[in-house]
């Protein structure tokens, strides 16, 4: 992997980890276009670090206020909800890591993010009183917890898989937002601790440290715009962009998958 490799998929990281395409998809995506054929997984969890840099810098009210008050309800709601991530990331972590080396499921992966954002845009139009965090029910951070687990497949957006279990569990555009973005901190920590074994046993991973570093200030960098342009378009905008953009690249890469083999 070169620098420049490195910065970009670092940028596209920072874009799209907040935006509801799948940062991880995009960059097993690119991978295989550049033809890196370095182990990734390590550097994939670096860039993720840059963006979490992103998140505490974005979201410092929030973050400062659990700190303050750690056994407030919001930090329980977000236990609960990281509980069946953790759980889904260490039964099935072989077959991700397979996922991430393959790319063979990243065509399916793009087109369930779409449906996901279909249906959320469908349900969340329904009128009624919308959940806060005083109001929001330990069921449903339980359930956006089993959907940001399945958004450790390549193609599923975590973002995106979250916001639609927020928003068709009723909760408000606002705080479900800003509960995804939150929920990404213990997510983001779980996979740095997942990845210590590695680490201890190649520290690079197959790639240099200066590659890392400038890859996980490329994305920190182009995170931190990101998350402040997602929060404003879930509070005041639409999703639908997003839901035909990952219908297309999924449609794109199936095929390719099955036709063309220009990509992948």
């Amino acid at each position: 992997m070169r620098i420049f490799e490195a910065i970009i998929l670092g940028a596209i990281q920072g874009l799209t980890e907040f935006l509801p395409v799948s940062s991880s998809g995009h960059l097993v995506l690119l991978q295989k276009i550049f033809h890196i054929t370095e182990p990734t997984l390590l550097f994939d969890t670096v860039v993720h670090v840059g963006t979490l840099g992103a998140v505490f810098i974005v979201l410092w009210r929030d973050i400062g206020d659990i700190l303050h008050h750690p056994f407030q309800r919001l930090t329980g709601l977000l236990i609960v909800a990281t509980a069946p991530t953790v759980l889904i990331a260490l039964l099935f972590k072989d077959l991700v890591e397979a996922a991430f080396t393959s790319g063979a499921f990243l065509g399916f992966a793009f087109l369930c993010t779409g449906a996901l954002l279909f249906l959320a845009q469908k349900w969340s139009k329904h009128p009624g009183i919308t959940k806060t965090d005083r109001t929001m029910q330990w069921k449903d951070a339980l359930i956006i917890g089993v959907f940001q687990g399945v958004a450790i497949v390549p193609g599923v957006s975590r973002s995106g898989s979250t916001l639609f279990a927020a928003l068709t569990r009723r909760l408000d555009r606002n705080f479900a937002a800003r509960f995804s973005f939150l929920l990404s901190i213990p997510a983001i920590l779980g996979a740095l601790v997942l990845q210590v074994p590695e680490v201890l046993e190649n520290p690079s991973g197959g790639v240099s440290v200066v590659n890392l570093l400038a890859g996980a200030l490329s994305a920190g960098v182009v995170g931190f715009f990101s998350i402040r342009g997602m929060l404003k378009v879930v509070r005041t905008g639409s999703l639908w962009g997003f839901t035909l953009y990952v219908i297309l690249l999924g449609t794109l890469i199936l095929g390719d998958q099955y036709g063309t083999h220009f990509l992948l």
